[in-house]
């Protein structure tokens, strides 16, 4: 393939395979072309989550319209092991850097839970979902968390696997340090981990 080569990642739902060509959605398509400025012939990296990661060139490049040829696989697709973040929705700005960090920092599968302190009311998905794969594209990873609607903190609690390890994460200053408590963990990985609202857990959610 010939053209500029992009740093640009974009994730995608195609299968990719050399010498499939794919539409991308208008959104994405209005992002390479009227945000990026890329035209015919730039290179594109693409992932999907099953496949590993493939590089692309861009073969119709036109205002609300993008079409991608697929080349070599770059970067084969392996399983990442990441952990579980249970927390408690707080004010929006701050909810979209959890989803944006924890992404960042492998998270596997991401829980919104309703507690008495939080705000789970404003939990949107599709919003919560799209951070998540921008921060995925960003840095490199090749999957995407998986992002559970809100639930209420002790029915998530109750339906939990016995023998899947739990970090609860109070500010009540009884517990031991994060780093200690990690190094009691049995074998068994990846974690979970709860945090809860700005105005912390009550004595009933604690008793949980």
């Amino acid at each position: 393939m010939t053209g500029r080569m992009s740093r640009i990642r974009l994730f995608v739902e195609d299968p990719l395979a050399t010498g499939r060509v794919i539409t991308l959605p208008r959104e994405a398509a209005h992002y390479l072309v009227t945000v990026m400025r890329c035209s015919t012939g730039d290179g594109i990296r693409l992932f999907n989550g099953r496949d590993g990661e493939w590089r692309g060139q861009l073969v119709d490049a036109r205002r609300g319209h993008a079409r991608i040829e697929i080349g070599a696989q770059c970067r084969p697709q392996i399983e990442e092991k990441g952990p579980s973040l249970l927390f408690a929705p707080v004010k929006r700005a701050r909810t979209d850097l959890i989803i944006e960090k924890a992404t960042e920092l492998g998270a596997a599968r991401i829980l919104p839970v309703e507690t008495a302190r939080g705000i789970a009311e404003r939990v949107r998905l599709p919003r919560l979902e799209k951070i998540a794969r921008e921060a995925a594209e960003q840095c490199g990873r090749l999957t995407l968390p998986v992002i559970d609607a809100p639930a209420a903190l002790a029915r998530v609690l109750a339906d939990w696997p016995g023998d899947r390890p739990f970090l609860f994460c109070d500010t009540g200053g009884t517990a031991p340090p994060l780093a200690a408590a990690c190094r009691d963990l049995p074998a068994a990985w990846p974690p979970a981990v709860l945090v809860g609202p700005e105005g912390g857990f009550t004595e009933a959610e604690r008793r949980l």
